[in-house]
């Protein structure tokens, strides 16, 4: 069995990792009810007998004594990672795999990225290599962070090249999470730019979540709520929040439901890690067989039903429309509509009690409706794990290497191009050490070549299979 470890960079990062957290706890406890520390449990965490003195005694086999993340967290300011730690999650991190400050990265990548990450780098790399040294067989690294603020950005983009560095054959998979245009950080679409430029360089598969699109989903959710179409009551074991009164709390406070979505991914995406299942994917197997070119590494996910992650007693949906869901702009964890545009490849990670047949039956029904490329109209990558989410018979993670990425790519373009050009908040940037204009000219360029490779993609769609052009082999 493999494990990975997860790090979680600045505010955002941290809070989808707590959420992440608390949800694969509920959903290993809910399966091993006898509690032992089984190769499931041993993908994201540690077991350790809390006597032992120092390090605490690892163990292996037998009953589970206290379970650590395999997690590193780090925050530039100390206010969330706190909150972790007093809340009822506090036990699960080991207080020797965090890295905090007091002063934050004020919103600025070059402050994440230049100040912080020189200043921390023998720190953070000491608590990656203690984190590998737990791993019997180390997988993969998940880094969670945003693209907006300081710390996520900054820091987290520096972590990247670190990894890429120390642990050359591990995969990097970043969840990132996009500012929207309404934004209320100004200088976020500098930091985004910046950011894309070390993604493009040092990740090996990203999943780009938008926040605009989360705050679209809790909407519709909250209008069914509210409506009282099909009887909908929130349960009563909310798994959005583990405190009391979950209804009002995420009334108040949207981001907790939003973070809860992105940690749901995250459950999906681990779940053949970390269960059995009649087709098992390997996280490495999503990278080898999504990415044919390496800077086209951006997976949009969809993910269905989403009902259940704001906890919602509303019917299960049917098989086949949860398939036909994923496919749909309503479920998708961007704004985009990958239907309308070129596919490259496409995963479906499935949980529950499904058949086989049931998944190729779906993909031949969907088939005709999506225009994959030319040389690889059989692109389907697919798993069955068979433990489903909590409280539920089924779900799928659908996870597309489609073009429809790129107006994403290209608003952000725009919005740093009107900021840019007044050169606002530019003497921010600029009076860090390391950072000149050229910087973000590298990076705008970086972004730009991006766009083109996804360009001339979309350009191949309306050419008949038949037409393209194909290598010609020498012989």
């Amino acid at each position: 069995m493999t494990q990975s470890v997860v790090v979680q960079v600045g505010q955002c990062g941290n809070q989808i990792g707590c959420c992440f957290w608390d949800l694969a706890l509920r959903e290993h406890a809910a399966v091993n009810q006898q509690g032992i520390y089984d190769e499931a449990i041993s993908s994201f965490f540690r077991n350790v007998d809390t006597r032992v003195v120092g390090d605490g005694g690892s163990i292996s086999k037998g009953k589970i004594c206290s379970l650590k993340a395999r997690a590193v967290l780090i925050d530039m300011e100390e206010g969330v990672v706190n909150e972790i730690l007093q809340g009822p999650l506090r036990d699960v991190f080991d207080s020797k795999q965090l890295i905090t400050d007091i002063s934050g990265s004020g919103n600025n990548w070059a402050v994440g990225h230049k100040v912080f990450g020189s200043l921390y780098r023998e720190q953070i790399l000491e608590k990656l290599r203690k984190s590998a040294e737990h791993c019997d067989c180390l997988q993969c690294f998940f880094i969670i962070h945003s693209m907006g603020g300081g710390t996520g950005s900054g820091l987290g983009t520096f972590l990247l090249k670190v990894l890429e560095d120390e642990f050359p054959e591990v995969y990097r998979f970043v969840t990132s999470v996009y500012p929207s245009a309404e934004d209320d950080v100004i200088t976020s679409p500098y930091n985004s730019i910046l950011a894309m430029k070390e993604l493009n360089e040092h990740a090996d598969c990203v999943l780009p979540i938008d926040n605009q699109s989360l705050f679209d989903i809790i909407s519709k959710i909250d209008l069914m709520v509210n409506s009282g179409k099909l009887g909908t009551t929130i349960k009563a074991k909310s798994l959005v929040t583990s405190s009391a009164g979950a209804v009002k709390k995420r009334h108040q406070k949207p981001f907790d439901a939003m973070n809860n979505i992105v940690a749901n991914l995250l459950l999906n995406l681990t779940s053949s890690a970390r269960f059995e299942g009649s087709l098992n994917m390997d996280l490495n197997e999503i990278s080898m067989n999504l990415v044919p070119f390496p800077q086209l590494h951006y997976l949009v996910s969809s993910l269905t039903p989403l009902y259940t992650l704001a906890d919602v007693n509303i019917p299960t949906r049917r098989l086949d429309q949860m398939f036909s869901d994923a496919f749909s702009k309503d479920h998708q964890l961007i704004r985009a509509d990958p239907k309308h545009s070129l596919y490259l490849a496409c995963a479906l990670m499935v949980r529950g009690n499904v058949q086989v047949s049931d998944l190729r039956r779906n993909i031949e029904r969907l088939k005709p409706s999506l225009r994959f490329i030319s040389w690889n109209q059989e692109g389907w990558k697919t798993s069955l794990c068979s433990v489903p989410p909590v409280g539920h018979s089924h779900s799928l993670l659908a996870l597309a290497n489609n073009t429809c990425v790129k107006p994403t790519f290209m608003e952000l373009r725009d919005r740093f191009t009107r900021l840019y050009k007044k050169k606002a908040h530019l003497h921010h940037y600029l009076q860090i050490e390391g950072m000149e204009e050229s910087c973000f000219m590298e990076a705008v360029s970086s972004l730009s070549r991006l766009i083109e490779e996804y360009n001339q993609l979309d350009a191949t769609k309306s050419m008949p299979v038949e037409d393209l052009p194909r290598l010609s082999i020498a012989m």
